[in-house]
């Protein structure tokens, strides 16, 4: 991905500090931070572009309201995240379904080997009455959370939980009266990602990388910094 990190496993990072590293386009991966502009698929390469939500312009429309209605029967809780055996289970039963690579566990995915997390990391449970069918998975700065993963039973694909989970975020952070939700980036041109306008598009910031602004969310800003971007990629192939 062309990431630039800074490694964070020394001591546990400040609120304020990830605050700072997410206005810039830093993200969490396992114990560190990164950020890049690029993502490889295939043959092809493609433009990344960070997201967050002002949490104090999110106005839900129909769409949002009604896949409230249609959950509202599950059980909602927030908690501080330690791995369970019961959230390895899930994830591994999410992971089976998915068409694209990614960690096969939680741990490999948050610790990677480490015994100590730096990071402020809740989960949002969904539970269908004792059943465990949902989990998202964040870590709070001092004004702002950044969204790591959601997961979900793949019997319960017709309740979009994965979207729900993204509103259950917002949610939180907003009854926290946080500033900011960071969840994560989209890909121009590649609509795998594009799920996280879900929330609420009005509310979305995207990063300007050049500039270091958020700029109000338009796929026309996007395709104008992606024109930016690919210039800056060395002239040599860079598969080989």
């Amino acid at each position: 991905m062309t990431p630039s990190s800074f490694n964070s496993s020394s001591y546990s990072i400040p609120g304020r500090v990830l605050d700072y590293y997410l206005s810039l386009g830093y993200y969490r991966m396992n114990q560190d931070l990164f950020t890049c502009r690029f993502l490889p698929v295939g043959e092809q390469l493609y433009t990344v572009h960070w997201l967050r939500l002002v949490l104090s312009r999110v106005q839900y429309g129909s769409k949002q309201r009604r896949l409230f209605r249609l959950n509202e029967s599950f059980a909602v809780t927030v908690k501080h995240f330690r791995i369970t055996a019961e959230y390895e289970a899930l994830y591994a039963r999410y992971h089976q379904s998915l068409d694209f690579d990614t960690a096969d566990s939680l741990e490999a995915l948050l610790l990677a080997g480490a015994t100590h997390t730096v990071f402020d990391t809740y989960i949002v449970e969904v539970r269908d009455g004792d059943q465990l069918i949902a989990a998202g998975i964040f870590d709070c700065g001092s004004a702002s959370i950044m969204g790591i993963v959601n997961f979900y039973h793949p019997d319960y694909r017709k309740h979009s939980l994965g979207k729900y989970l993204l509103l259950l975020k917002t949610e939180y952070a907003r009854t926290q009266q946080l500033a900011y939700y960071y969840p994560g980036y989209l890909v121009h041109g590649y609509p795998k990602f594009d799920y996280k306008l879900f929330a609420s598009p009005e509310a979305t910031e995207v990063f300007d990388c050049r500039s270091s602004q958020w700029l109000p969310f338009d796929w026309g800003v996007v395709a104008q910094q992606s024109a930016a971007l690919l210039p800056d990629w060395p002239s040599q192939d860079w598969a080989e």
